[in-house]
């Protein structure tokens, strides 16, 4: 029931065509053209650049009086294509349909192409008819540019007492962009587009946030949860639009943050934590495209297991369903973990989580990988790379929070998961390790942080951080694509925040496999360059910064707090020299004072800056009553 769709490939990145044809703002005209094909009678389709397979997945070609199917490649030649056997284009003038339906953006070269071949009293369209405004792209000249579709999705909710507020800055300005705006458009559960609006930045790298309760307000909207599809226009050097969400309640029970959505759809998510006794686990099901997900075409399973249990809904156009996996799995509960078939019918999901206090929090799962296999070169590389592919995460202290760490298979290929977790101190000396053992598939396997520590006295008071890396001691198979949940939860107050990532290979000059990653350009990525958005007060913005190394790397860092207005001009900035292999936790109103603060103002950000090593960084905001959220920041 997997959507037949090309989203994004690790070696050539996001495909242009699907987000070009599952746009908003194309759908309807699309629907159109399909509609006028199927008064004209009998139609003949041309698929020059392979991209039939993906369009009939979104709009499936019932309806139409459909007489034959023509390529270009040769390789391609007997392929089913629109449910027809596809014939060499040179057959064309042996067709008797009235039209020929190209199924392509910027047809006229391939019009051109073929036009002697095309019987006289053929007419010709194609999907140019259904481009967006020429307003609207940042290259007129190239509509399947990655850069005219850097769009992306955001959970999105205003109900009584719950509401959602996006951060992001124009940092396309920091690649030449000129002149950037932000198109939205707002969809209902039901996937009706309730608004539509576009904010420009004021000037260069500017802050940009939109909050539901302004949104709501502004367009006079009823309560809604749903989802806010964003596209950054006039965009450089990134086709993603990057942002920190944060999720909140006017009261403390609920707080969390999460980030972007990541904008191309999967054929699987895993990382789903099973509920605990006293817990609700929703998954949100936010249809990314302008066709129905069919019902059982998305489902569960418990990590490892065969057995799948499918959700037997129709989900609509872009609509949103709040789906309880204990419809679907009621035996399941944590520390096991679920694996999502989704088919590629959404992008990276949010779950949320309500305890039988009345606290709640949102966290997302991960893409797991299709295309990966084990790499049996990375369990010889220890000598080349150190401790080689790592996954940091921060470690708070004990005598406040219990941290829970649980390793998560995130490839279809992962049939082991060897690992063990490492400890460190704030200053990069470990003090204690854990092995995981050779996990299975099927094990989940949640590490209580007090238990290993029991409440050192570094740790009592204290910050450091935590790193699942591999350990073949007991065997296993390795692939790169190492992650892990990490639960932290306040001991007094009951509030609760979850994050998730992969390990990558840091501060090293060698390089394997696109390691150590690069915001731009080829690897080795030795620099940062992190965005932190700033919350209203009274809430403060906490940052957990780590310096993790593979190998021993520059002793220290020489790292920069840019505090900027909402205008994109810096204020202030401080110096911070973290240890190799240790970490630093500030606060904002700690940081930068009370006069800073002020100048700044409301809008204002922070871009942590360093040109000599590769930090990895997490975010939150943190009240007086207990209430916090934690989440890894993005770079840019």
């Amino acid at each position: 029931m997997a959507l037949e769709i090309e989203t994004f490939s690790n070696l050539t990145g996001g495909n242009a065509f699907f987000k070009a044809i599952g746009h908003p703002l194309a759908a309807p005209k699309i629907a159109a053209l399909l509609e006028r094909l199927k008064l004209a009678g009998p139609v003949a389709v041309y698929d020059p650049h392979s991209f039939a397979l993906g369009f009939a997945a979104l709009y499936p070609p019932a309806g139409l009086d459909l007489v034959s199917v023509y390529v270009q490649n040769v390789e391609h030649i007997g392929q089913m294509k629109f449910g027809a056997t596809a014939q060499p284009v040179t057959e064309l003038p042996a067709s008797k349909a009235k039209t020929l339906f190209i199924v392509a953006f910027d047809a006229a070269r391939a019009i051109d192409h073929i036009r002697h071949l095309a019987p006289r009293d053929m007419a010709i369209v194609s999907l140019d008819d259904a481009k967006l405004p020429r307003e609207m792209l940042s290259n007129p000249r190239h509509y399947l540019d990655p850069l005219n579709f850097a769009t992306n999705f955001a959970f999105f909710r205003d109900t009584d007492g719950l509401h959602t507020r996006l951060v992001t800055a124009n940092y396309w300005a920091g690649y030449g962009a000129k002149e950037v705006s932000l198109w939205f458009m707002l969809f209902d559960e039901h996937g009706k587009a309730i608004a539509e609006w576009r904010e420009r930045p004021k000037c260069g790298m500017a802050s940009i946030s939109v909050d539901s309760r302004k949104v709501r307000a502004q367009f006079g909207l009823a309560p809604f949860t749903g989802q806010l599809f964003v596209h950054a226009i006039g965009a450089a050097g990134h086709d993603v639009v990057k942002y920190a969400l944060d999720v909140y309640g006017d009261e403390a029970d609920a707080l969390s943050c999460t980030h972007d959505a990541n904008a191309w759809p999967a054929d699987f998510y895993a990382g789903l934590p099973a509920p605990r006794k006293d817990e609700r686990v929703i998954l949100w099901i936010q249809n990314s495209h302008p066709c129905p997900i069919p019902a059982k075409a998305v489902g569960l399973n418990l990590m490892g297991s065969p057995e799948t249990a499918w959700f037997d809904r129709v989900v609509s156009p872009f609509a949103s369903h709040a789906l309880d996996v204990a419809e679907l799995l009621p035996h399941a509960r944590w520390p096991q973990q679920l694996e999502i078939q989704a088919g590629k019918h959404f992008v990276r999901p949010r779950y949320e989580i309500a305890r039988a206090n009345g606290r709640r929090r949102i966290a997302h799962v991960n893409v797991e990988r299709t295309d990966l296999k084990s790499d049996p070169r990375i369990p010889e590389l220890a000598n080349l790379l150190g401790k080689g592919f790592l996954l940091p995460a921060p470690l708070a202290p004990l005598r406040q929070f219990r941290l829970t760490v649980l390793p998560t298979p995130m490839a279809t290929c992962q049939k082991t998961l060897p690992v063990t977790l490492l400890v460190y101190d704030s200053e990069g000396y470990e003090r204690a390790r854990h092995s995981f053992g050779c996990l299975k598939r099927s094990e989940s396997i949640a590490l209580d942080l007090g238990d290993l520590i029991d409440g050192g006295a570094e740790f009592a008071r204290g910050y450091g951080h935590v790193e699942l890396v591999y350990d073949f001691a007991h065997g296993g198979e390795a692939d790169g694509w190492l992650h892990g949940i990490f639960r932290y939860e306040d001991i007094a107050s009951g509030h609760a925040a979850e994050t998730s990532f992969g390990a990558h290979v840091f501060n090293t000059v060698l390089t394997y496999k696109g390691e150590p990653q690069s915001y731009s350009g080829p690897p080795p990525g030795l620099s940062t360059r992190l965005f932190l958005r700033l919350g209203p007060p009274p809430l403060d913005t906490l940052c957990h910064l780590i310096f993790p190394a593979s190998l021993p790397w520059r002793a220290h860092s020489a790292t920069d707090l840019i505090l900027h207005d909402g205008e994109g001009q810096e204020v202030a900035r401080r110096q911070v020299a973290i240890p190799c292999g240790g970490s630093r936790f500030w606060r904002y109103a700690e940081t930068f004072d009370a006069g800073e603060r002020e100048h700044a103002g409301s809008g204002a950000y922070i871009v942590v800056r360093d040109g000599t090593c590769r930090l990895f960084g997490y975010h939150g905001l943190i009240g007086e009553d207990g209430a916090f959220s934690l989440d890894h920041m993005f770079g840019f």
